[in-house]
């Protein structure tokens, strides 16, 4: 399995990641099999796994998914030492919703509930503040990160959905090592917004969530005559054309495309292997 860094921390993870998401949220797949997709995704060498205290069904199934992957790195056989789990805070699901909440008390509380959910013996490897909640300053919401970070609770800290500046303001209050956005053929803001380039100046990891356009738009890929025929040519799905577009934007991307099939991460892991030539990108970049 090819590796990159995450950020500037020394520490090596799989080049394509994992997304937890789908076996906690709407129609979740039974626990059994959830499991079976993460050892399988450990099988094939994946050390990066993406989750939130948010990734569940509403308000009281809280830390489903984070709870689901403790238990499948506890029963895998094999060395799970150098996994990296990367979790969020900030998002509550108040009868499946998604509703942002900054208050900095309550991030203190779900960093320790999320803690002990993955295991409570070892600080949490990455922990991502999910979404700025206008309400409060980003100084405000990462006064507890910086506290857990210094109590030994989280050892990397990471944003989501932030702007440059907000990335800014969010780095003179803790080291951020990563950044997770929305990049997908749908949503290319993060080519014309800054981030992406700041990611890489900064030796920042971006981590883009909702790759294929989210469950709603994941099917339309078909759709688009650029990457079908690509797809078709390589004898790849559109999936792993989509995989390789976005690794071929910046080194400092980590794609985590979430799954709940095995069949699914392992198509995913062959976007490793898929090189896209400059007027292959461009093709992609001009359809979409």
């Amino acid at each position: 399995m090819e590796t990159t860094q995450l950020g500037k921390t020394g520490v090596f993870v799989s080049a394509i990641g994992l997304g937890g998401m789908p076996m906690s949220v709407y129609n979740r797949p039974p626990e059994a099999q959830s499991i079976e997709v993460i050892h399988r995704a450990l099988d094939l060498g994946i050390t990066f796994i993406d989750t939130a205290d948010s990734y569940c069904k509403d308000e009281s199934d809280k830390h489903h998914n984070e709870k689901l992957i403790h238990q499948a790195l506890t029963s895998y056989q094999g060395d799970v030492s150098h996994v990296i789990v990367a979790t969020k805070g900030g998002l509550m699901r108040p009868n499946g919703n998604w509703v942002n909440n900054g208050n900095p008390q309550h991030l203190r509380e779900t960093i320790r509930v999320s803690f002990e959910a993955l295991g409570g013996k070892t600080p949490i490897d990455l922990w991502q503040y999910h979404s700025p909640d206008p309400q409060y300053t980003i100084e405000e919401s990462l006064a507890p990160v910086k506290e857990a970070v210094d109590k030994g609770l989280i050892r990397f800290v990471g944003v989501s959905n932030f702007s440059v500046e907000q990335i800014k303001k969010a780095r003179d209050v803790v080291d951020i090592v990563s950044v997770q956005n929305q990049y997908s053929p749908w949503q290319r803001q993060p080519e014309t917004d800054g981030v992406l380039h700041y990611c890489e100046q900064e030796g920042l990891t971006f981590l883009p969530w909702s790759p294929f356009g989210g469950r709603r738009r994941h099917q339309d890929l078909q759709d688009i005559a650029a990457i079908a025929q690509l797809a078709k040519a390589k004898g790849v799905s559109v999936y792993c054309i989509v995989l390789a577009w976005l690794r071929s934007k910046s080194p400092s991307i980590l794609p985590i495309p979430g799954a709940s099939k095995i069949s699914s991460i392992e198509d995913s892991i062959r976007a490793v292997d898929i090189k896209l030539s400059p007027a292959e990108i461009q093709k992609i970049d001009q359809a979409t």
